[in-house]
């Protein structure tokens, strides 16, 4: 829960001693401008009387310090590695000076602003209010803007503050930030046929008898990266977590269905999994309704639950379920959310709890681009927050192979700084460096790079659309240190490819991979199968789940932020994958090579290795 509500002034006597809001409003700047990322339209002006819930984001005191302490204890070559921070140290870190709440709170007073409520770090400030009040404390105007495939929020792309608090704030939002969750679709046209070229089926009789290329599942899973026959001795110690945005529910009667088929052992899990509601965020027990099937949602969210539990039961599962999607007639007296940014919802939801699971896996992102700088390193340091307390954040890297949400179309891998200038299109939350990015692969002995040919047939009989893990750079944030003794290295071979549509000192991900071509889920009571990113993230955090289960009860610390550690031993427990390119943005993207590479990092997961290693480095 975040802080405590806080009456700071009655508005009437503060405005007497601040002066009036237009009066303050003279000493205004701009402070962030972000240009309307391609595919969405300016629709017309917001409604004064919609509510939002704006999050301004104030000045951490000692990020760098904090960021010191998170590459010390992920480090295993330091005295320190494992030694994780307390909620409360990680707190004192980033809370803000006196000086920058002081400064804030008088802003805030002299626009009449009455309550709000706190981060428990006071790093950042909420205050529900309508448009009309967001305008004029920011001397902003706010549209209502659509995206083509039909999604609407209420932006601001430039809002301003008094010249001295720009040094003071970071970041506010929702004005500028253009992230939401993308959604594909499957192209039709003349189909190619099944199984495509480049796809090898299982050779070795203990994978012939568990895996297919048909459709991928637990036991397959469990076989092919030898979690098959693993003891857990610290489940409720040990815990996993997964993330829902934008009305996307696990449903526990297709759980059961999927697990009674596929880990019969596991059944009560569909039942035992707990649901964290968020800011509104939807959960129900009950099979989907006629207009939910029809909607079409939790196809995502079932991929996630389905394959987590069918791998880490009995461990305890939580479901974060974040509402992203304000109500058509906001209604704050009848409940109804104001509209928010969701992602920045759930991470300073997840900051404010002081007891987490030591893994939590998202498959949510969007192109890198749709996000202020600023608001992208905000939510960035949050994830390093949490990597310090010794949580593992895995995201998945996306779909679109070096287009991330562009996906093959050449024609809109651009610049969105007014330039367009042709290049790759990183995805964000991958390309921050406190995450671990998880890449995709398909087929068997050997697994190559998952890339699936637009137009398509798979093994269910439908055409399905291009798919590609998700690669790339970083135009954001620089290269990690950890990354500096093999990137530089995979860079110089590429031989000049492609120089000049990616930042070569970027970040590179993703950092692992896992399976991502056709599981089979159940959906709706139906099964199906599905592919993606989204399916290799949940799959590698059951992995480290597991891991951490080793280590806990061993009496050892969790993995933590895993990248430091990865990049200097982690590696070594992962299968290299050499075969397949990512393509994306019409072009042939970054290749599979030999030793880590901007398409599968390292690899793909060997179990009994990763705990061997986890052991000697804690």
């Amino acid at each position: 829960m975040l802080g405590a509500l806080v009456f700071l002034a009655v508005a009437a006597a503060v405005q007497a001693v601040f002066g009036t809001p237009i009066q303050s409003r003279a000493g205004y700047a701009v402070k962030e401008t972000h240009r309307v990322p391609r595919r969405w339209v300016n629709i017309g002006r917001a409604p004064a009387d919609r509510m939002l819930s704006l999050q301004i984001g104030v000045k951490q005191g000692q990020f760098s310090e904090l960021e010191r302490h998170l590459y010390e204890v992920s480090d295993p070559k330091h005295a320190r590695y494992g030694q994780h921070l307390t909620y409360e140290e990680v707190n004192e870190l980033v809370k803000p000076s006196d000086d920058t709440l002081d400064l804030v709170h008088q802003w805030l007073e002299a626009n009449g602003i009455v309550y709000v409520s706190y981060s428990p770090a006071m790093d950042w400030i909420n205050i529900d209010m309508d448009v009309a009040t967001a305008e004029r404390l920011l001397d902003a105007e706010y549209y209502i803007f659509q995206h083509e495939d039909g999604t609407e929020l209420i932006r601001a792309p430039e809002w301003s503050l008094p010249k001295h608090l720009h040094e003071h704030v970071d970041a506010i939002q929702p004005t500028t930030s253009f992230m939401r969750p993308v959604k594909r679709a499957d192209v039709a046209a003349t189909p190619i046929p099944w199984p495509y070229p480049g796809l090898h089926s299982p050779t070795s009789p203990a994978l012939k008898k568990a895996c297919t290329i048909n459709g991928t599942t637990p036991d397959c899973f469990s076989t092919l990266y030898r979690t098959k026959g693993y003891v857990q001795k610290a489940a409720g110690k040990n815990q996993i977590g997964f993330n829902n945005f934008l009305g996307e529910i696990p449903i526990r009667p297709d759980t059961k269905q999927f697990l009674t088929r596929y880990r019969p052992d596991a059944v009560a899990g569909a039942s035992e999994y707990k649901f964290v509601d968020i800011a509104g965020g939807p959960s129900q027990d009950t099979g989907l309704t006629p207009a939910q099937a029809e909607e079409g949602i939790s196809v995502e969210a079932n991929l996630d639950v389905q394959t987590i539990i069918g791998m880490t039961y009995p461990m305890p599962v939580t479901a974060f379920s974040t509402n992203g999607t304000p109500p058509e007639i906001p209604d704050a007296a009848a409940g109804d959310p104001p509209g928010n940014e969701p992602y920045l919802v759930w991470i300073n939801y997840v900051l404010a709890q002081k007891s987490l699971p030591q893994v939590i896996s998202t498959s949510y992102g969007d192109d890198e681009e749709t996000v202020p700088l600023d608001y992208a390193k905000r939510v960035c340091n949050g994830f390093a927050q949490l990597g310090a307390r010794g949580i593992s954040i895995l995201f998945s890297s996306g779909d679109g192979g070096v287009g991330d949400a562009a996906g093959n179309d050449g024609s809109v891998c651009i610049s969105n700084d007014g330039k367009n200038t042709t290049q790759f299109m990183a995805s964000f939350p991958p390309s921050c460096p406190y995450i671990t990015a998880v890449g995709a692969t398909q087929g068997f002995e050997p697994e190559t790079v998952a890339m699936r040919p637009a137009n398509s047939l798979g093994p269910d009989g439908k055409v399905h659309g291009f798919y590609a893990s998700g690669s790339g750079f970083s135009q954001y944030f620089p290269r990690p240190s950890y990354q500096d003794k093999v990137v530089p290295q995979y860079v110089k071979s590429l031989k000049g490819e492609h120089a000049g549509l990616f930042n070569p000192n970027g970040r590179a991900y993703p950092d692992i991979a896992a399976q991502g071509l056709y599981f089979q889920i159940v959906w709706n009571s139906t099964f199906k199968i599905i592919s993606g990113t989204s399916a290799s993230c949940p799959l590698m955090a059951s992995i480290i789940a597991l891991t951490n289960d080793a280590l806990i009860s061993s009496g050892k610390r969790p993995l933590g932020f895993l990248n430091p550690w990865l990049y200097s031993e982690g590696y070594k427990a992962f299968t290299d994958i050499t075969e397949g390119i990512s393509r994306g943005c019409n072009t042939t993207g970054f290749p599979a090579t030999k030793g880590w590479d901007a398409v599968t990092g390292f690899g793909t997961p060997i179990f009994p290795e990763l705990v061997r290693i986890a052991k000697e480095c804690a």
